[in-house]
């Protein structure tokens, strides 16, 4: 099977070995998105700054598939703390309505560049 990587300006570039996501059959699979916002490469201190961005970066290369966030079939949400569990629900409500995707929220040690929040997407575009 041979797939299609997926890359936009409008989304941070990647900061590993990786891409932004790829596409096969009609499914894309994003990588994880931190809230760097892809004009100034900065993170926002802010939680909420960086949950909206996170998704923003998601939407962002869904769209450069040909795909909206209508699409999105799947959410899997990285937290270094989960007191913002409420705060990334409430933002997500923005990027996403019902019936909401499915999804995962996990707590975890640490993300790369010291960023809050995580979001990675499945969608089928």
């Amino acid at each position: 099977m041979t797939h299609e990587i997926i890359h936009t300006d409008k989304a941070p570039a990647a900061i590993g070995p990786y891409s932004q996501a790829t596409k096969g059959c009609a499914n894309l699979f994003t990588s994880g998105q931190l809230g760097i916002n892809p004009a100034t490469g900065e993170l926002p201190e802010d939680f909420t700054e960086q949950a909206r961005q996170a998704f923003e970066n998601v939407k962002a290369i869904v769209e450069a598939a040909g795909g909206t966030m209508d699409n999105v079939m799947k959410i899997t949400i990285f937290l270094t703390d989960m007191a913002n569990f409420p705060a990334v629900n409430t933002v997500m409500q923005q990027y996403c309505r019902a019936p909401y995707p499915a999804r995962s929220c996990f707590a975890v040690a640490a993300l790369p560049k010291g960023g809050a929040v995580e979001v990675e997407a499945i969608a089928s575009v």
